[in-house]
Order: C-alpha cells, then structure tokens, then sequence
C-alpha cells in the first residue's frame, strides 16, 4: 500500500517503512503523528484529499539540512559583497501504517509545521486536522479589543445666512457676490454697515480682501442714508 501525502508545501509518496526528510514539524524524537493531508491512497484520488485517511508516522529526530551559500555582490562605485549560509531545519521521521479509513477517530496527534496550524484547515482537511487547528487557536492567548476611540463630534453645520434684511446692493460698489459674502458675515442691513467703527472696517476689508474700498466708495455714509428711508 502508498499514498500521497503533503507537508511543507511538498508532496511525497510513500510506503509503510519509508524515511523522510519534512520541513520542520511540532513533535519530539520518539513520538508519533499522523499526516492528515492525504492526496491519494493507492487507487483512491482525494478532491483535493482522501476523507478519514491518515498516513501515521515515527518522529527520528530534529535534523537540519546542507548548508547552502547566498552569495551577493554589487557592482558599484563603492563595491560590497555579502557571503551568508542556512542550514533548513528538518524533521526526520520512519513512516508506520497508512490509513485508507478511520484515521479521523485514531487519536494520534496531527503533524503540524513548526510555525503554527496548517493552512490545509481552509482547503478542507480532515475532521481530525480541524479539530488539532481549533485546538490550537484556542490556547492562543486572544488579543485585547482596543477601546474604541469616541468618535468626534460631527462640527453643526453653519447656518444658512438670513436672505432677509435691506437690499444692500443699493450701495455702490456692492455687487451680489459681496452681498452674498456679507450675508455670510451675518452683514444684512444698512444700519449695521452704518454703525461700523474703524475697527470693525478694517476687519471687514480684511475678510473681504478690499484694500480700502469700504472708505474709497463711503459704505458707512451710503448706508446711513439708505437707513434713513
């Protein structure tokens, strides 16, 4: 009997007795596991594995593999060059009886990767991969919700400037666009404009981006006439 299983992004095939070099999994020399990730099982295909097969195996040891050599070099006005070595860290295991059936109800723990859960739980392993994956999310320690920051105040919208007060554009000089940036400035009569001091003149030629052309054209005297009636 073979079959295919997959770990470590890798695929093998094998037979009860065979030695394997995997990517580096959760387990001590001397303990068994069980591969979940099933792909075919002598005649039988998986879509992607085979339902409540198993291949169950003996962890050897913790191994790392030969080491390779990056070497880099930059061609460059001031050269450098950078030599590193990596040894992958493996997990030597004897593979034992291969499952056809029943694997989800062995109770042999499922081979995972050293990092964490197998990613194998989203394409839809096995009962018993699942259960291992729930498992060990559980244990994890779950991340505190951040208080949720009060949201800020939406600002009020400005009120609409009043259409209603004197028709200041009696006053030379002032055109509907000023009158309508006057309305903004809460400006809607001639006797408001008439009643302006120095100062409030020399705000309004700032807010207005006049110049001088409030004295130049007299608003406060037009308006204090047209106050008048």
């Amino acid at each position: 009997m073979f079959a295919v299983l997959k770990t470590g992004g890798k695929q093998y095939k094998v037979a009860s007795g065979d030695v394997l070099r995997v990517e580096k999994l959760d387990a001590s020399a001397g303990e068994t596991i069980q591969f979940n990730e099933v792909l075919m099982v002598n005649n039988t295909v998986g879509a992607p594995f085979v339902v409540d097969a198993g291949v169950q195996a003996e962890v050897i040891d913790q191994i790392k593999g030969e080491k390779t050599i990056n070497f880099v070099k930059r061609r460059r006005k001031h050269s450098s060059a950078r030599k590193k070595g990596h040894r992958q860290q493996l997990t030597l295991v004897r593979i034992g009886d291969i499952l056809e059936t029943g694997a989800d109800k062995s109770g042999v723990k499922a081979a995972m990767g050293g990092a964490g859960v197998s990613y194998a739980v989203a394409l839809g392993a096995p009962t018993s991969l699942k259960a291992a994956a729930a498992a060990a999310r559980a244990s994890q320690p779950k991340a505190e919700k951040k208080a949720a920051a009060p949201k800020a105040a939406a600002p009020k919208a400005k009120a609409a400037a009043s259409t209603d007060g004197d028709d200041l554009t009696r006053i030379s000089g002032v055109g509907p666009v000023i009158v309508k940036k006057l309305h903004a400035l809460d400006v809607t009569s001639f006797a408001q404009i008439a009643a302006w001091t120095p100062e409030d003149v020399a705000d309004m030629d700032e807010k207005l981006s006049f110049k001088g052309r409030i004295d130049r054209d007299d608003w406060l005297v037009q308006a204090a006439e047209f106050a008048k009636g």
